[in-house]
Formats: structure tokens, C-alpha cells, sequence
């Protein structure tokens, strides 16, 4: 299982976020994602830090598709990976409506089928192949000439039955939040599992984000994230998934506690069958510089080993 770093869309300036992607790389971490919020862009962010930290892997978790036709997003998504030295992910998801329409305006009807659409318009974009498809959902017609660069992994936000067998139709895996290594290995796992394999695909990645803190105030720790990021729980698709869990709150999902208690919580996650872990770490300076040691050593502790 690889391990890497989530970066907050949000943040005093850009070089802020860019300064934390620095941090993953020099602990030894294998990548940075970044959310969009109504703040930085994350796929510029993401182009300047493939050229100021070389070498990390980057992505995003996740940039909304409502707002970005597929035209445009593959032309942001291949920009970056053009500059990058390592493989980039583009994590995308319909979002929620709240946000979609709330704050864009526009109509969040049937985001199953909207998604189904925009894949199969952004996949040929991101491999330099021409599109001309005129659905109900989404409209496109063109080609983004990047020539030589190669098309970047997508990644689908998918909790839900159909979406995850849309990711594992149409894209390279899901990138999850509010789960834990139970629901992955009991449920998301094996349902976009036998998706990819009815399609004839490769074996999906899952890659899991999750909030974190190595603290010695844990309760502190969860009565912030409920401050701060509680109202999650209003959202549709992440209602559905705290029930399919049997909670109530987002930060019910987070992992606190000491060193011992927080390594063995995310180490939890491998076995359940999460390629990639995304951690967020929150509390003061001292609990992230603690969490960030942690993933540091859990990185090295679930390295393959080299061969004989």
C-alpha cells in the first residue's frame, strides 16, 4: 500500500500547499493530492509543485465535474502531466448538490448518468483521440492535441453501488473519504472489484483518504473535525455511507490517538485492500509534525521488500 499526503484546497497562498507536498517528499512519502474547494485551483497547484518538488507522485481528490467540461479538464489534466516527472491522478466526482447547485448553478440531475457521459468523453481526450459525442448529459466535440504525453490515471469518487461499478467500468479506481478499512474490505473492494473484472479490466486502485492525528488529546481532535467539517454529514452520499458504517457523524471516521493506536488503525486499511492511503493529518503544529513521522515510518514498514 502506498502512502501518501492530502493537501487542503485551502490555505493562505498556494505556496503554502506547495511547502506540504515538499514535506511528503523529504519524509519519504509516495504522493500528494489535492481537493478542490472554492479556493486554489488544484490542478495549478498541482503543475507547480510537479516542477517545484520533483519526483512525488501528485493528484487530486477530487476536482468537481460539473463546472469543467471534459474539454477543458483534459487539457488542465494533461498540462500537468506534461510538466510532471512522475505519474499524475486525476481524481474526479460529481460532488454534491448542495455545492453543484448551491454554489454553481447548475442542475445536479442524475449525476449517475452525467459521470457514465463525461468518462466516456474525458478517457479518449486524456489518450489524444477525438471526441464527437452529443448525449443527454454532457455534449463535446474536438480533441486536445498533447502530443507524446502520456494519459493520465483517473480516478472516480465513488461510496454508492453505481458509481463504483462505473468506476470500475470506466476509470482506474475510486478514491474514497469518511470510510474505514471495514467498510473497503467488506464492501467497496469487492463491489468495484467484480465491476472491473465483468468489463475485462485491470484490477482497480482504491485509494482511501482519511483524517488523521497522532495526539495526545483525541477527543480534541474529533470535537474539531465535527466543528469544522460536521456539516459533511448533510450531504447526500455521505449520509448514505457514515449509515452503511453504522455512525452518524464524519468524525466518527477519523483516526486519533497515540502513535501505537494510529499506526495500527491506518496499517488496517492495507489489509482491507486499499492500495493507496491519502492522510490528512489536523491538530496543532505538534500533532502534524507527529503524524507526519508516523506515515513517514508506516511507509517504510509497508514497503515490498526488495528481491532476493
Amino acid at each position: 500500500m502506498k502512502i501518501g499526503l492530502y493537501v487542503s484546497g485551502a490555505g493562505p497562498s498556494p505556496d503554502v500547499l506547495i511547502d506540504q507536498v515538499r514535506a511528503a517528499a523529504d519524509a519519504g512519502l509516495d504522493s500528494a493530492y489535492f481537493s478542490q474547494l472554492l479556493s486554489w485551483d488544484a490542478l495549478t497547484v498541482a503543475a507547480l509543485s510537479a516542477r517545484a518538488v520533483p519526483g512525488i507522485e501528485l493528484g487530486t481528490a477530487i476536482v468537481q465535474t460539473y463546472p469543467r467540461h471534459p474539454l477543458a479538464l483534459a487539457g488542465q489534466a494533461l498540462t500537468v502531466q506534461a510538466v510532471s516527472r512522475a505519474p499524475f491522478t486525476l481524481g474526479i466526482g460529481p460532488s454534491h448538490p448542495q455545492i453543484i447547485e448551491g454554489n454553481f448553478g447548475y442542475s445536479y440531475d442524475q449525476p449517475a448518468r452525467h459521470i457514465r457521459e463525461y468518462l466516456s468523453v474525458l478517457r479518449p481526450l486524456l489518450r489524444g483521440e477525438p471526441v464527437d459525442h452529443r448525449g443527454q448529459a454532457v455534449t463535446a466535440s474536438g480533441i486536445v492535441d498533447a502530443a507524446g504525453v502520456p494519459a493520465p490515471s483517473v480516478l472516480l469518487s465513488a461510496l454508492g453501488p453505481v458509481m463504483l461499478r462505473t468506476a470500475g467500468e470506466l476509470a482506474d479506481g475510486t478514491v474514497t473519504v469518511w470510510t474505514g478499512p471495514e467498510l473497503i474490505g467488506d464492501y467497496i473492494a469487492p463491489t468495484i472489484n467484480r465491476a472491473a473484472a465483468a468489463a475485462g479490466r485491470l484490477e482497480p486502485r482504491i485509494v482511501a483518504t482519511v483524517v488523521a492525528s497522532v495526539t495526545d488529546d483525541p477527543d480534541g481532535a474529533r470535537q474539531w473535525v465535527a466543528e469544522q467539517l460536521g456539516f459533511a454529514a448533510s450531504f447526500p452520499g455521505y449520509q448514505a455511507v457514515l449509515e452503511r458504517q453504522g455512525r452518524t457523524g464524519v468524525a466518527e471516521t477519523i483516526v486519533a490517538g497515540d502513535e501505537d493506536t494510529v499506526g495500527q488503525a491506518l496499517a488496517a486499511y492495507a489489509a482491507a485492500g486499499t492500495t493507496e492511503l491519502v492522510v490528512g493529518p489536523i491538530g496543532d503544529e505538534r500533532a502534524r509534525a507527529r503524524t507526519l513521522d508516523l506515515l513517514a515510518g508506516l511507509r517504510k514498514d509497508l514497503a515490498p521488500a526488495p528481491p532476493a
